[in-house]
C-alpha cells in the first residue's frame, strides 16, 4: 500500500500574512538609539552699535538691501525717509541713530529688517545681518544685569556662545515705544 504524501493544510490569507510579518520581524534591524530632542529658538542675527543681536524669526517680515529712499521733512533725525518697495511705501529708520549712535561698518553690508505687525510697516537699518540663527534654548539666559546701554530696556534675553554674546532684541517692545512711534520733529 503506497504511503500518502504529507498533506499540507491550507493556510488562510490571515495566517500567511502573520507568518510573513513574523519572518520580517526576525530579520529586521534594531531601532536606532533614542536621542534626546532639544528645543531650539530661531531668530535673525544682526549687528548694531558694536553688539550682536537676535530678533525672533516671526518678528521679521523680510530682509532687504538698503533701498533708495526719499527724505521726509519735519521728522526726527533717525528717520531716513521712505522707500517704494514693490508698490508699498516703507518708512526707513536708522536704528543706531534712534539709540543715539551711528551706523558702523561698510555701507554695502548694511541691511533693512522689515517688520510688519498690526498696522506698523517699517524698515530698520542695521549694520549687518548674519541670517537665520537656530540656537539651543539651553544656551539662552535672562537679559544681562547691569546692561548700561540706550537699548537695555529692549533686550529681554541673551545667548552666550563660543562666538560671544548675542542679545535678544524685543521687537514688539520697540513698536510699542512711544518715542519710536512718534517720529515727527517738534
Amino acid at each position: 500500500m503506497p504511503q500518502p504524501d504529507k498533506v499540507q493544510t491550507a493556510q488562510t490569507p490571515y495566517q500567511m500574512l502573520a507568518g510573513l510579518a513574523s519572518r520580517a520581524r526576525a530579520q529586521a534591524a534594531g531601532l536606532p538609539a533614542q536621542q534626546e530632542i532639544k528645543p531650539y529658538w530661531s531668530g535673525v542675527g544682526f549687528s548694531l552699535l558694536g553688539e550682536k543681536f537676535l530678533i525672533a524669526l516671526e518678528d521679521v517680515a523680510e530682509l532687504l538691501e538698503v533701498p533708495s529712499h526719499t527724505f521726509i521733512p519735519g521728522v526726527k533725525p533717525w528717520v531716513l525717509g521712505v522707500a517704494n518697495v514693490r508698490g508699498r511705501l516703507l518708512p526707513l529708520f536708522d536704528l543706531a541713530a534712534f539709540f543715539g549712535g551711528r551706523l558702523q561698518g561698510q555701507r554695502q553690508r548694511r541691511r533693512v529688517l522689515v517688520v510688519e505687525k498690526d498696522k506698523v510697516y517699517a524698515g530698520l537699518v542695521v549694520d549687518e545681518v548674519f541670517g537665520m540663527q537656530h540656537l539651543a534654548v539651553e544656551f539662552g539666559d535672562h537679559a544681562p544685569e547691569g546692561l548700561n546701554a540706550p537699548y537695555a530696556s529692549l533686550v529681554h534675553g541673551q545667548f552666550n556662545l563660543q562666538q560671544g554674546r548675542w542679545l535678544v532684541f524685543d521687537m514688539p517692545a520697540l513698536l510699542e515705544n512711544t518715542d519710536f512711534m512718534d517720529a515727527a520733529a517738534r
